[in-house]
């Protein structure tokens, strides 16, 4: 299910079970695969909500943040994937008071997600949305400014 509005996507993300198979769907759409080293030999520990490489090598276990530009931060996934929404879906984007307000989070901290995001869904970024092989698709989607060329 695709959330079509604002109060289905805080609904919908509500849940986090939601927004770990809504993530997994998009990351890892051929199945999980560890970000360190590459193997599908994972096991999802469910009491803990990570998986466990079985290769060998340093911090076998992982979440979904993990390699992503969710990765450091303390909120939690239906925060994010709600700002995600917000931003992409509206043709001028969200402000970082406009998220702060309607995720009941700090205004700094809509900030730091709102330039994340942005400079996700600009090509080339460092940051990543998804896993090796995965798409992102934003329609109407201004970020930044005219490419400067020496």
């Amino acid at each position: 299910m695709e959330p079509k509005s604002l109060q289905q996507a805080i609904l919908y993300f509500a849940d986090p079970k939601n927004c770990r198979e809504y993530l997994v769907a998009r990351r890892w759409p051929d199945g999980v695969v560890c970000p360190r080293c590459g193997s599908k030999n994972v096991l999802f520990l469910e009491k803990y909500n990570r998986w466990h490489c079985r290769e060998k090598h340093k911090a076998p276990q992982f979440t979904l943040k993990t390699g992503t530009i969710f990765e450091d931060s303390p909120l939690s996934l239906d925060k994010w994937l709600t700002a995600m929404w917000m931003i992409v879906n509206c043709k001028n984007g969200a402000s970082s008071w406009e998220i702060s307000r309607s995720l009941k989070i700090t205004q700094k901290s809509a900030w730091f997600m709102d330039h994340r995001i942005r400079l996700a869904l600009q090509s080339g970024s460092v940051y990543k949305l998804g896993g090796p092989g995965s798409e992102i698709e934003s329609d109407e989607t201004l970020v930044g400014g005219k490419a400067n060329r020496p």
